[in-house]
């Protein structure tokens, strides 16, 4: 099943129904937004289900023409957004070259996770406002999973069965920023300001084989300013989002609509397939020329994030942004 949120005045928007092939788009009838689906899962999951059927199928009365321009992010605002780190060669590379030192732990090792802005996702087309160049903005590529309620406790092995949805998202950095929040020992705000979704969240059955021990294996396809910047696969996580989402259930509940990031997509052979942030490509260059050499975004860049499946379907459509300034 396929599901967008189409802007119609209100913050929440309204909840579609989108086609398999993401070319046509229907309003649900069993629930008026993705917050209120989610609260309602287990008793509107089929009804949700039979109007996709129904859409796919040519027979929805209520059809028209998918535009991503229309849409804005699957969860426009959510009650809560944890992002994971569960990419190693990411962590590892960043380690590496800014002489990080490894966390200590008595216990078997854990995923890092952080809260963020979750008041606001941006849409997939829309152009995303930075106040200042010089504060090193970056995009990182990642995967999201969004949840029915979890309780609280809830361990690896329990916890996919709360996973609903998939989502492809851009969780924006400001590299010049995040040294010195990280060195205060209590976490990001200056430095991570709200992400991006793509416009279509999806069931994990969409995936097909695609979907594996709780990752998505798919490259994610990165293109900065027309060209291509990296296609890392998403199956290379150390943590599964099952693991993920018990991590961040272990002392508290988390309510329907919780959005729980992958971090960084990244591969071991990232010289091969490229990268989905401008960090991560610094830290190459700064390894093996001595110093990093690609600059930051600048105002007026553009920047898409797309996934597709093995066939060439599309699967969440794309992220497709211009950086701009701050009015």
């Amino acid at each position: 099943m396929k599901l967008s949120t189409l802007a119609n005045g209100t913050p929440d928007g309204r909840l579609h129904i989108v086609s398999r092939d993401l070319k046509f788009a229907a309003p649900a009838r069993a629930a008026s937004t993705m917050q209120a689906a989610l609260e309602a899962w287990d008793a509107v999951e089929a009804d949700l289900k039979a109007e996709y059927e129904a859409l796919n199928r040519g027979e929805a009365a209520e059809a028209f023409a998918f535009a991503p321009a229309q849409a804005l992010a699957p969860m426009p605002r959510a009650w809560q957004w944890l992002d994971g780190s569960a990419f190693e060669s990411h962590a590892n590379l960043m380690a590496l070259v800014f002489g990080i030192k490894a966390s200590e732990s008595d216990g078997p090792a854990k995923p890092l996770m952080y809260q963020g802005v979750s008041d606001r996702f941006y849409a997939p087309t829309a152009d995303v406002p930075f106040r200042f160049m010089e504060d090193g903005i970056d995009f990182e590529g990642e995967f999201g999973v969004i949840v029915s309620g979890v309780p609280n406790g809830t361990n690896a092995a329990d916890a996919s069965k709360y996973i609903r949805l998939i989502v492809q998202i851009n969780d924006w950095s400001l590299r010049k920023i995040a040294p010195a929040e990280m060195k205060t020992g209590f976490g990001w705000v200056h430095a991570k300001p709200p992400c991006s979704m793509a416009p279509v969240a999806v069931t994990p059955d969409e995936l097909g084989d695609a979907w594996r021990d709780n990752r998505v294996a798919l490259p994610l396809h990165v293109t900065w300013n027309g060209e291509k910047f990296g296609s890392p696969d998403g199956y290379a996580m150390a943590f599964g989002f099952n693991d993920l989402v018990a991590h961040a259930a272990y002392s508290r509940d988390l309510v329907a609509g919780t959005i729980i990031g992958s971090g960084t997509v990244s591969n071991e052979n990232y010289r091969e397939v490229g990268s989905t942030c401008i960090a991560e490509r610094r830290g190459i260059e700064m390894l093996d020329l001595g110093a990093a050499k690609t600059s930051f975004m600048a105002f007026g860049d553009t920047l898409r994030m797309e996934v597709f499946l093995p066939d060439g379907s599309p699967v969440f459509g794309a992220i497709d942004q211009k950086v701009v300034k701050a009015g």
